[in-house]
C-alpha cells in the first residue's frame, strides 16, 4: 500500500495552519505545520515533504524566496497560499516555480482538489498515462481539442505534446491556452485575454499577460521543436495561429 503523501503547511497564522492541517489529515494526508521560514527549513531537512503550501508574508523572510529555493533543490509540489489577489503577484509566484497559486479566503474543497492535482504531477514525475486511443469512428468533443499534433483536454486540464507526453501547465497557463484554442486565428487584445484568464481589465503598465504568454509560448516551442504558435500582433495583442479540431490528432490513434 502506498504511503500517504506528506504535506508541509507554512503560514505565520497558526489558526489557518491548524485549519489546513485538519483539512488535509481528514483527506488521508500526513500534514506538518510551520509558522516561520526557519521552522519550515528545519522540517524540510528532517523529513522532506511531497508538497509545501507556502504563505507569502512571513515574519522572517519571503515566501517567494523560499519557493524559489525549494524549486532549485528538487521537484516537490509547491502551492502558494496568499491574501494577495492581484494577477501580477500570481504570475510572479508561478514564475519562481510554484505549481499553483490559491488566494485567501479559500474554499476547502477547491484547495484539496488543487493539492491532489499537484501531487499527481509529483508522483508521476511529470508523466501520466497517455490519452485513450482514438480511431476513425471516435466521436468528436469540444472538451478535447487538437492542434498541430497537440491535444488539450479541457475536462482534465491536461496538455499532450505531439509525442504523446504530458506537458505540465499551471492553472493560468491552462486558462490562457484554452482561451487561445477557443478563438484560433483571431487577434485577442490584452484586455480580452486578461478578462478571460483573470477576470479583470488590462492597463498599459500591466506586463503580466506578456509574461504569461511568454511562458506558454516557450513550453509549446520547447516540446514541439517548431516555431511559435502564438504570434504577437504589435499594438493589438496576440493571435493563436494553429488550426484546431474538436478531436485528438490522428497520431494518437496509435500512441
Amino acid at each position: 500500500m502506498q504511503a500517504a503523501a506528506r504535506i508541509l503547511v507554512l503560514d505565520d497564522d497558526e489558526r489557518i495552519g491548524k485549519l489546513l492541517r485538519r483539512y488535509l489529515e481528514r483527506e488521508g494526508y500526513r500534514a506538518d505545520m510551520a509558522t516561520s521560514l526557519a521552522a519550515a527549513r528545519a522540517a524540510v531537512e528532517a523529513t522532506p515533504p511531497d508538497l509545501v503550501i507556502i504563505d507569502l508574508m512571513l515574519p522572517d523572510g519571503s515566501g517567494l524566496a523560499f519557493a524559489r529555493e525549494l524549486r532549485a533543490e528538487g521537484d516537490l509540489g509547491i502551492i502558494i497560499l496568499s491574501a494577495k489577489q492581484d494577477v501580477v503577484d500570481r504570475i510572479v509566484g508561478l514564475e519562481v516555480g510554484a505549481d499553483d497559486y490559491v488566494t485567501k479566503p479559500f474554499d476547502e474543497r477547491e484547495l484539496v482538489a488543487r493539492v491532489r492535482s499537484v501531487l499527481r504531477r509529483v508522483n508521476s514525475g511529470g508523466a501520466a498515462p497517455r490519452p485513450a486511443a482514438v480511431g476513425p469512428s471516435a466521436p468528436s468533443s469540444d472538451e478535447r481539442v487538437g492542434f498541430e499534433g497537440w491535444v488539450l483536454d479541457r475536462r482534465s486540464h491536461e496538455l499532450w505534446d505531439p509525442d504523446g507526453e504530458l506537458v505540465h501547465l499551471t492553472s493560468y497557463e491552462f486558462q490562457l491556452l484554452s482561451t487561445f484554442v477557443g478563438k484560433p486565428n483571431r487577434v485577442l487584445s490584452r484586455d480580452e485575454i486578461l478578462g478571460a484568464v483573470a477576470g479583470r481589465k488590462w492597463n498599459p503598465y500591466d506586463r503580466s499577460i506578456d509574461v504569461l504568454v511568454g511562458k506558454l509560448r516557450k513550453k509549446l516551442v520547447c516540446h514541439s521543436g517548431r516555431g511559435s504558435l502564438i504570434k504577437t500582433i504589435r499594438g493589438s495583442g496576440y493571435k493563436f495561429t494553429a488550426r484546431t479540431e474538436a478531436a485528438p490528432a490522428a497520431g494518437y490513434a496509435h500512441a
